[in-house]
């Protein structure tokens, strides 16, 4: 049998990094017998077995370190968070990869918005208070699970003596493989946790908490699809948001009712809040529409539009919660 000697091209007094050192076999005995090496033994271009079989060998090699170095990030996620003083671990499910909604006309992917990261889980960690669990985020799971494959898990921070079973079950069944992270490629936490305000980490190890159900339900919809391009069309989605969170979700009953009578009258014209494309305004105003009361009392433009929203199939996890 021949035998080989491994030589890196980088050098001999370089660092050997096996993704991207180079690497040449000599055949000891072709050398030794009539000086030829081995990048000459084969004709016709032919590749040498046992380089195909050393390639294949460091393939695997690095496929399973990318593995390890995912799980092992995730431990450390856990670990460094501020809440890793959880209780209780409830619920994960993996959601399948499919087409996003036909109502998103342009998609966006997780390197563009996240910036790539090879091999590692991208968590988002978001701090609720269950008595005042965030519609819109239940809604932008929901369809983000049908962007991406999603590891999707309920923790109960120790803050917090009592979850209400629906709030526990809010993102789905537990999926089996849910130990296996590699198989994922966004994690989304959600801890019910005695807080003022919605919070929400994506680096948890460098990033300040962002603050709000708007502003978290804007970050999770820019995953999701773009913004309009156009920047009249853009401030008005911004504006519906501000408009559902301060005046239909914290406002008096005068309020509210400004709210449905300016809703009715745009709905009256366009199909959807920012006009022929379903937004982030949709989400926002209708979770607070539902979240303000009994919804046979709205005017009738906005009941149509609320039938429009729930036959996408996206609303049910909100409404679940408010039933």
């Amino acid at each position: 049998m021949p035998m080989y000697q491994v030589k890196p091209v980088c050098g001999s007094d370089t660092k050997i990094d096996l993704p991207t050192c180079m690497y040449k076999l000599s055949n000891i005995h072709a050398q030794q017998g009539n000086g030829c090496s081995s990048e000459h033994a084969l004709q016709n271009g032919e590749v040498d077995p046992a380089v195909k079989a050393l390639e294949a060998r460091q393939d695997e090699i690095m496929r399973k370190l990318y593995e390890l170095k995912a799980a092992v990030e995730g431990l450390a996620k856990t670990v460094t968070t501020p809440d890793a003083d959880l209780d209780l671990t409830v619920s994960s499910s993996l959601c399948s990869q499919s087409s996003c909604s036909s109502a998103f006309k342009g998609t966006t992917d997780l390197d563009t918005q996240l910036g790539k990261d090879l091999g590692a889980l991208r968590d988002i960690v978001i701090n609720a208070n269950p008595a005042q669990p965030p519609l819109t985020l239940l809604v932008l799971h929901s369809l983000l699970c049908q962007r991406y494959r999603v590891l999707s898990t309920i923790h109960v921070h120790s803050s917090i003596s009592n979850v209400p079973p629906q709030l526990l079950s809010c993102l789905g069944p537990r999926h089996p493989d849910s130990y296996a992270r590699h198989m994922f490629q966004l994690g989304f936490t959600l801890i019910w946790k005695d807080v003022p305000k919605l919070q929400m980490k994506f680096s948890v190890q460098n990033m300040c908490p962002i603050e709000g159900e708007a502003s978290v339900a804007r970050f999770l919809f820019k995953l999701l699809a773009p913004y309009p391009s156009d920047p009249a069309v853009a401030t008005l989605v911004d504006s519906w948001v501000d408009t559902a969170f301060f005046q239909l979700a914290e406002g008096s009953a005068k309020e509210r009712a400004a709210v449905l009578r300016a809703l009715n009258s745009t709905l009256g014209r366009t199909p959807w809040l920012s006009g022929s494309e379903f937004t982030l305004a949709d989400i926002a105003c209708y979770c607070c529409v539902l979240r303000s009361g009994p919804t046979p009392a709205a005017p009738a433009n906005v009941q149509r539009w609320i039938k429009s929203c729930e036959n996408l199939g996206h609303f049910s996890p909100a409404k679940l919660l408010v039933q």
